[in-house]
């Protein structure tokens, strides 16, 4: 729970986050990459999330309404098993990371996750869901970096883990100039996975 008073509005999101391990696993594969394009604009990797429904700049007072529409979402059903592999760009600007795994279910909790924001009455705009890791942004006068970035990662493939968590997140919108910093508002454990492995029992 957040005990910090809420600003008038801030920009919320649904999301997943990969465990720690996996995000060190993703980490080591960068170095290369991040040393052989230093003016990249790189997310912090505590930061690092697969977004399942933006749901843009909202008041604080969506945010007990989201908790309530959400809060057994998680519980009803198992982790999804998922891994994290390959690099790709949007545009030549962002750099990501591609997500695989249960991808079936993964788009599953999102129309669900959807579905219960627009029941609390919160319209958003609902674009497809393109699972991903934002890893950096190009700056306006390096075009180059970010499409030569994600062929550097095109090799990577990481180890399967279990979700551990849903994640209500909110952002530092409105709060002046500087990098976006997300902070989590509630997180919903999900259920067991049916089955066990080396990266499901990491906390994210």
């Amino acid at each position: 729970m957040d005990d910090h008073p809420e600003p008038p509005t801030r920009r919320l999101f649904v999301a997943l986050a990969p465990p720690d391990a996996a995000k060190d696993e993703l980490a080591r594969a960068l170095r290369p990459v991040y040393d052989a394009h230093p003016r990249l604009r790189r997310n912090r990797i505590e930061d690092w999330h697969i977004t399942l429904a933006f749901l843009g700049e909202l008041p604080s007072g969506a945010v007990p309404l989201l908790r309530s529409a959400l809060s057994g979402t998680a519980a009803a059903r198992p982790a999804l098993r998922l891994n994290l592999h390959g690099g790709g760009h949007f545009g030549g600007r962002l750099l990501w990371s591609g997500v695989g795994g249960d991808l079936d279910g993964l788009h599953d909790l999102a129309a669900e996750v959807r579905r219960l924001v627009r029941s609390c009455g919160i319209d958003f705009l609902e674009r497809p869901l393109r699972p991903h890791l934002t890893l950096a942004r190009a700056r306006r006068d390096d075009p180059e970096s970010v499409p030569a970035a994600a062929a550097g990662l095109a090799g990577f493939t990481g180890r399967d883990w279990h979700t551990a968590h849903l994640h209500l997140v909110g952002s530092n919108v409105g709060r002046g100039p500087g990098p976006i910093h997300y902070r989590d508002l509630t997180a919903w454990p999900f259920a067991a996975p049916s089955g066990r492995n080396p990266l499901a029992d990491e906390a994210d």
